[in-house]
């Protein structure tokens, strides 16, 4: 199973990457983890019409979902599932329709349908596993070929967390700052907090990613951030644009 980091930016794209996407190239499936900008490099990997493709969106800030406009440039003949927590479906419909892109419903008066049909669910809390972050937010966790993987989205360290990320094999945990401050009213990590996560819920591995791009300029701050959550939790890799990893 091969991880592909297609973007690993928190907020904006710049020199050090693109907003959030992340493609798990499986035996028997594609998944996508959020649509940021990163998403348009999709069509260099996903190379299979056999293999269904599976969309899981975390929550619709926009860093996380302004790849949905790029929908209109893919032409997957299998389509795409795209999944959302509970009560999220009236979000993705609103975004994903005109006048902000080319709507995703088929016939729509003088809407050019897309190439690649999306099929859109709603999925209970107990696979949209709530998470704190302002205007909500929802991490995944995925058994696939005997592995497990844990997905954040954007999120704050508390016991939703620690539920989600309990021994895993994988965990992709966000990074967005370098200092947590206190309290976190917005729900997000910094390389220590993910490293005390990863050690105290029994994670085999952690992969830090959605740093704020406001705060690692470089990526020698990543380097950084990968340094200190070692201290912590040794297992640790800091990600970039372009990086696979073997499951």
């Amino acid at each position: 199973m091969k991880i592909s980091f297609l973007g690993t930016n928190g907020w904006y794209s710049s020199p050090t990457g693109d907003t959030p996407c992340i493609l798990v190239d499986a035996k028997d499936q594609y998944i996508i983890l959020d649509a940021g900008n990163g998403i348009y490099k999709l069509d260099n990997y996903i190379k299979k019409e056999d293999k269904p493709i599976s969309l899981f969106i975390s929550h619709f800030h926009i860093d996380h979902i302004s790849g949905l406009h790029i929908l209109a440039k893919f032409n997957f003949k299998q389509g795409i599932d795209v999944y959302v927590g509970t009560d999220r479906s009236k979000d993705f419909a609103m975004f994903v329709h005109p006048p902000y892109t080319i709507g995703y419903q088929k016939n729509l008066e003088n809407v050019v349908d897309l190439k690649t049909e999306i099929r859109l669910h709603e999925l209970p809390k107990e696979k949209a596993m709530p998470q704190q972050h302002a205007y909500g937010n929802h991490g995944y966790r995925f058994e696939l070929e005997g592995k497990t993987i844990a997905y954040t989205g954007d999120c704050g360290f508390t016991d939703q967390a620690r539920k989600l990320a309990k021994d895993v094999d994988l965990l992709i945990c966000e990074c967005s700052n370098k200092k947590t401050e206190e309290p976190d009213m917005w729900g997000h990590f910094d390389p220590m907090q993910a490293g005390c996560l990863a050690k105290e819920c029994r994670v085999k591995k952690l992969i830090l990613t959605h740093f704020g791009a406001h705060l690692f300029t470089t990526l020698d701050d990543r380097k950084w951030a990968q340094e200190e959550a070692r201290k912590i939790f040794p297992q640790t890799i800091a990600a970039i644009d372009g990086m696979e990893i073997m499951l």
